[in-house]
């Protein structure tokens, strides 16, 4: 896991090699067209088809992990070096430290050194990239918030649950190595993740199709999200009490709409004493976020830059508090 850490924060996706969830999407746009077609209009033959696409889709992404898990163990008995780079090198696509920290560092730099009022259409085309809002009317302020937001929320769903999954197979691989390993779980998550992504939206026919994939991340999310909540404010030091931070966080972040996106956006908040929450707009549809750490000042550029940090400092402590759980069951 270390290994494949540090391989993301190296090289994160290279776009030269083929990445799992361009497979997963291909495998889910296939079988979301077949499924409306088959279900037309039909509500239950909807949410039956959306069962059956994540079964499958997940199902299919474990077992592919695993078949990867059977030949990297018989490999690192001939080449142990070369094969562990290659495992961990697959498994560090699971992880999106580096995709995520360029892409938002890149618009950070933008707004830093260029004159921003005449670079806006730029920043709200590269801001879309990597959101779900609308950007067109967002000014410089509203931009700023959006990565606060993003950098809080996608720390969990890219880095940190992949994390959790990829440590809970390791636990399995202590006591049996014929279970999911790593890798597996880690692409169980990522399947779920990605069937969310594309088909988790409560609008026309994916209200009923997507269902039960967005069910099945919200569970996957759930426990990393509450995880991150109690062990960020560790790496940092804020003018409240750990135990005062953590209570904020859950009181602002429990209402949310996306209670698991709410949680790690205020505890990510509070950590870095930036406001955020406020007026969205999605496909034109204008949706109000609760307001998290209110006291606070709106994003700004050090604010952004110090939810980076944060997130990975983070998981360089879940790493080490990793390897001691491991030592432990080990002893």
């Amino acid at each position: 896991m270390l290994v494949a850490v540090i391989l993301d924060l190296l090289i994160g996706d290279p776009k030269s090699l083929p990445h799992p969830v361009q497979f997963m999407g291909l495998v889910i746009s296939f079988l979301k067209g077949l499924t409306e077609r088959i279900a037309k209009e039909n509500k239950s033959k909807l949410y039956i088809g959306g069962l059956i696409i994540t079964l499958l889709v997940v199902s299919l992404s474990g077992i592919c992990g695993w078949m990867i898990e059977r030949l990297f163990l018989f490999f690192d008995i001939k080449n142990p070096i070369l094969s562990t780079l290659f495992f961990c090198l697959i498994i560090s696509s699971s992880l999106a430290s580096r995709s995520l920290n360029k892409s938002i560092l890149e618009i950070l730099n933008i707004i830093k050194k260029e004159n921003t009022i005449d670079n806006l259409s730029n920043l709200r085309q590269k801001l879309s990239l990597i959101v779900g809002r609308d950007v067109e009317n967002l000014d410089i302020n509203e931009i700023l918030r959006a990565l606060a937001e993003t950098a809080s929320e996608n720390s969990v769903d890219g880095i940190f649950a992949p994390l959790f999954w990829m440590f809970l197979g390791t636990i399995f691989w202590e006591f049996n190595q014929s279970m999911p390993g790593p890798l597996a779980m880690a692409w169980i998550f990522k399947a779920s993740s990605t069937i969310d992504s594309m088909l988790g939206y409560k609008e026309g026919k994916l209200k009923w199709l997507g269902f039960t994939g967005a069910k099945l991340d919200d569970l996957m999310v759930w426990l990393p999200s509450r995880i991150v909540l109690i062990t960020l404010p560790f790496c940092c030091k804020t003018k409240q009490s750990i135990f005062k931070t953590i209570k904020n966080s859950w009181k602002d972040g429990i209402v949310d709409s996306s209670p698991n996106s709410g949680i790690s956006e205020a505890i990510f908040a509070y950590c870095a004493e930036v406001k955020m929450g406020g007026v969205n707009y999605y496909k034109g549809q204008k949706s109000i976020k609760p307001i998290i750490a209110e006291p606070y000042p709106m994003a700004s550029i050090n604010s952004v830059r110090k939810i980076l940090g944060l997130s990975l400092r983070l998981e360089l402590v879940w790493l080490v508090g990793f390897y001691l759980i491991i030592k432990f069951i080990n002893l």
